[in-house]
């Protein structure tokens, strides 16, 4: 992607030449060449004098022909008095008689007319008048010399015998706009670059994105008073007392009081309250966009958690050193703004009350504007980079340079589109040049490196690749398997470690590993090709013949109400009205780039968090919602680790240690010697190893290279002193326990019904071979995201709670999903809704729901297709997923058959 970007501001850069020539030697015919790009003034948006040198003697006998008068005019910018001073002093210095242009009528010096000076002027300076013929190479030169001089650099020719519109063509020896005047700098490769000073947009450095005090965050309660305190950074009355003589003044001018609920406010008095008074006591200028956003939509409580607030008051006045009298005040906004300069706790508390929009210097585009200036056919590289990869492709091509441009241009759009072309044989002509990478799934990422690959033509190398097909829609998996293939068929060898079915048909050869997981799996079950691999007696055979298949719902679920997203339009979504039925299990489906992402993570999930209080960015734009009082919990489900260093670990993070600690505490031993659990603890002093604090292992920094982790020498990994260590359970101490896997713990530990349960929740989970002290560290991201799974199924009933879950069987055996789809089903059983973004099908026909989206990716989608039972999408002609849902069901019954002929 970044090389994409880099060519196409080469594109712009001419690779590495100036644009236009100087006025010197170097020349170019004028009306013979089209130019590679042009500039356009950021303030007028009117295109810029071109930047040109010019062989005036044949460039104006072609252009105005022989005997054409010419005049050569200097365009001045200032004061029109002024200048007239400074011209009658230098008169004498100038060839002739000094004529001058005044709001585009020529006089003398003697006859310029008086001007009102509250009027705008244009005045120009006329340097000399001439007659083309022939041996005027002499008088040009000077004329031009002279009028590039008084004119800073900017030459207007002027010939009165052509059509009006057509007299004056522009000449700079920089780029200026002929509006304003002001000079463009000339492109260079910073220049383009959002990573650089001068490429960078000055307000947001690069970033794209602003930080702001959200209003509904300060307040998310309406229905709340200033007396009830519902501004949450002052939520006592102890903390209100500090501006309550100045808040009821301030009411008294902007028609509230303190018992005023804030949705009852006038919206003078809304902006005054939270955006302060100008010198006059009127309301300051805030954001109409987000006073809208805040003032609209239904009236309904936001928040049903608690908020714990650091409280400011006085102490908060005294260090932002704002000005708050009962005469004028100052805003909540401004107030807080202030103390964001003090220290990292205060922002760590504030940053609670802010989000994060576009830019609105460069609307999200991250590049300063004198870059943005620069266009190609109409299209910034900003533009150009918002398109979608098919897009860009077909611009390049239709995109035509004459004469030297095309030398430049051509071999450059060559490589451009050659790069381009790849990102698209993976599945990824949906995608925009300038989506940030933190954005892009695990999958996306994996393949625009496989792209890279693929450009670099590399021979006789070894590829590996975990799960490539991880996001994508069936349809595009096809891609997928073409473009393996084609690093294969130019002597490379391609190592893929997948689940995914149609990968492993066509493979070349199989190597199967279990028989189970962790502890339980090690061996190689089989190793060979497809055909004998559909023959074979392992789990994988089974599925792929469909003697095991993922088990389906024998009814579907009936909704329990619903939840209504109205006009969507995030993103590439259309703007349509999206239903989502609580109570069930719904999957969202669609091609790769259709909008599942935008609606479901960035519009409906952001809006039920602002609903509930929650702090997030960039929420998705929508017309209204409706059955957001339904949701009263909100939890995502997704695959990051449950923790960032080895001392996280599944028992602690599934609270099973404090059981477990508990009932060490009260074996014999640890009466005897007074432990209490808190002995049995790695993480405070008493009983850990205090050589690595309960770690297990030293962490080494290797400054310039990646920290390593060595054993502790003095516990040898078992976290604990030996003292501690000398009481057992069982004939195992407090250390041994935690190398137990799960299936051992709950023997262990049958007796004890609590612990017992939570044990009996990850063995459901299909987690009975990790270890329970196992480091959060080496979890993948699917055992990780069923761990979080059993913590939800070990509450005892979940309504009004909703999870979403992205792509939940990214990583996962066909076996595992089966197992997954399962508890999945236990939650809805408890009350929940769980909505998922998923392509696999066995999940898919397994739903509850789907709401189905397409009918392409990028802005060939954002629709939905069809919506409503698995069967019921099955049969819709329309959907791309259900005609994959029916061919899915095909090719497993084919295969069954060809098993069976085999045997």
């Amino acid at each position: 992607m970044r090389r994409g970007l880099a060519l196409l501001a080469m594109l712009t850069l001419l690779a590495g030449c100036t644009p236009w020539g100087a006025v010197t030697e170097e020349t170019i015919r004028m009306g013979r060449t089209e130019p590679l790009y042009s500039q356009v003034c950021a303030g007028y948006a009117l295109p810029v004098y071109e930047k040109a040198a010019l062989d005036f003697e044949t460039d104006l006998t072609v252009s105005a022909g022989e005997s054409a008068q010419v005049d050569f005019i200097a365009p001045e910018d200032g004061q029109y008095e002024i200048w007239l001073t400074y011209l009658n002093v230098t008169q004498s210095t100038l060839p002739t008689e000094l004529i001058v242009r005044i709001d585009g009528e020529l006089y003398t010096i003697d006859d310029a007319p008086a001007l009102d000076k509250n009027k705008k002027h244009t005045f120009d300076l006329v340097v000399d008048r001439l007659v083309i013929r022939d041996g005027l190479r002499p008088r040009l030169a000077e004329s031009v010399e002279l009028a590039l001089r008084e004119g800073e650099g900017r030459l207007i020719l002027h010939q009165p015998d052509k059509p009006e519109g057509e007299r004056d063509k522009i000449y700079s020896t920089s780029s200026a706009c002929p509006h304003c005047r002001l000079s463009m700098p000339d492109p260079t490769p910073q220049l383009f670059s959002f990573n650089t000073p001068s490429g960078a947009c000055p307000r947001c450095v690069g970033l794209g994105t602003v930080d702001y005090f959200e209003p509904r965050l300060i307040a998310p309660n309406r229905g709340l008073t200033l007396a009830q305190c519902a501004l949450l950074p002052w939520s006592t009355p102890k903390a209100m007392a500090a501006y309550h003589k100045a808040l009821v003044a301030l009411g008294k001018r902007h028609g509230f009081t303190l018992d005023t609920p804030l949705q009852d406010y006038p919206e003078e008095g809304w902006q005054a309250l939270f955006y302060g008074e100008d010198e006059n006591g009127r309301p300051a200028a805030g954001s109409a966009g987000l006073r809208r956003n805040w003032m609209g939509g239904s009236v309904a409580v936001f928040a049903k958690g608690d908020y714990q607030s650091a409280h400011f008051g006085a102490s908060f006045q005294a260090q932002v050193n704002l000005e708050v009298t009962e005469k004028r005040w100052p805003g909540i906004v401004p107030l807080l703004e202030k103390g964001m300069q003090y220290g990292e706790a205060w922002r760590d508390e504030l940053n609670r009350y802010r989000q994060t929009m576009d830019c609105p210097a460069c609307h999200g585009q991250r590049l300063a504007p004198e870059a943005l200036a620069v266009k190609i056919d109409g299209l910034s590289i900003a533009d150009f980079c918002a398109l979608p990869i098919d897009k860009e492709i077909a611009w390049l091509k239709s995109r035509a340079f004459m004469g030297r441009w095309a030398v430049i241009a051509d071999a450059l759009l060559k490589e451009l589109l050659h790069r381009l072309s790849f990102l698209k044989s993976v599945g990824l002509d949906y995608l925009t040049l300038s989506r940030s990478m933190a954005t892009l799934s695990g999958g996306e990422a994996q393949r625009i490196r496989l792209a890279s690959q693929l450009g670099a033509g590399l021979v006789g190398v070894t590829y590996v690749l975990d799960e490539p097909s991880i996001g994508l829609h069936p349809r595009d998996n096809e891609r997928l398997i073409a473009t393996l293939r084609s690093l294969q068929s130019r002597g490379n060898t391609v190592l893929v470690v997948e689940h995914d079915e149609s990968t492993i048909c066509h493979a070349d050869t199989v190597l199967e590993l279990g028989p189970g997981s962790g502890v339980q799996g090690g061996e190689v079950m089989y190793q060979g090709n497809v055909a004998g691999l559909l023959k074979a007696d392992t789990l994988t055979a089974r599925y792929l013949r469909g003697d095991m298949t993922t088990p389906l719902p024998d009814v579907r679920r009936d909704p329990k109400g619903e939840i209504v997203l109205q006009g969507v339009t995030t993103n590439n979504l259309k703007g349509m009205d999206v239903h989502f039925p609580l109570g069930v299990l719904t999957c969202v489906t669609g091609v790769s780039g259709s909008g599942k992402s935008s609606l479901v993570v960035d519009t409906l999930y952001k809006h039920l968090a602002i609903g509930l209080g929650l702090r997030v960015d960039s929420p998705g734009t929508i017309a209204g919602i409706q059955g957001r009082e339904l949701v009263d919990r909100l939890v995502v489900i997704d695959q990051t680790p449950i923790g960032r260093t080895p001392r996280s670990n599944p028992a602690t993070y599934t609270k099973l240690f404090d059981d477990i600690r508990q009932i060490f505490s009260m074996t014999p031993d640890a009466r005897r010697k007074g432990y209490t659990a808190s002995r049995f603890s790695f993480n405070v002093k008493g009983g850990r190893c205090e050589t690595c604090r309960g770690d297990g292992q030293i962490q080494v920094e290797m400054h310039f290279l990646p920290d390593i982790y060595v054993t502790c020498d003095v516990c040898q990994g078992r976290r604990y002193n030996r003292e501690t260590l000398e009481v057992r359970y069982k004939g195992l101490n407090i250390s041994e326990v935690l190398d137990l896997t799960v299936h051992q713990a709950r023997e262990l530990f049958s007796s004890y019904p609590s612990l017992e349960r939570k044990l009996a929740v990850l063995e459901d989970v299909g987690l009975d071979y990790i270890r329970l002290g196992q480091a959060a560290t080496t979890l993948s991201g699917g055992e990780a995201q069923r761990i979080k799974i059993s913590r939800e199924l070990g509450k005892r009933s979940l309504p009004g709670t909703l999870y979403i879950l992205d792509e939940p069987t990214t990583g996962l055996h066909m076996h595992e999903v089966g197992k997954l789809i399962s508890v999945l089903h236990k939650l809805v059983d408890k009350g929940a809704t769980v909505v998922v973004i998923e392509h696999n099908t066995d999940f898919i026909l397994a739903s509850d729901y789907v709401i189905d989206m397409g009918p392409g990716g990028g802005e060939s989608g954002g629709q939905i297709i069809a919506s409503g039972t698995p069967e019921a999408i099955a049969a819709n002609p329309a959907s791309v997923t259900g005609r994959f849902l029916m061919e899915e069901r095909r090719e497993r019954l084919k295969r069954r058959a060809q098993a069976k002929e085999q045997k």
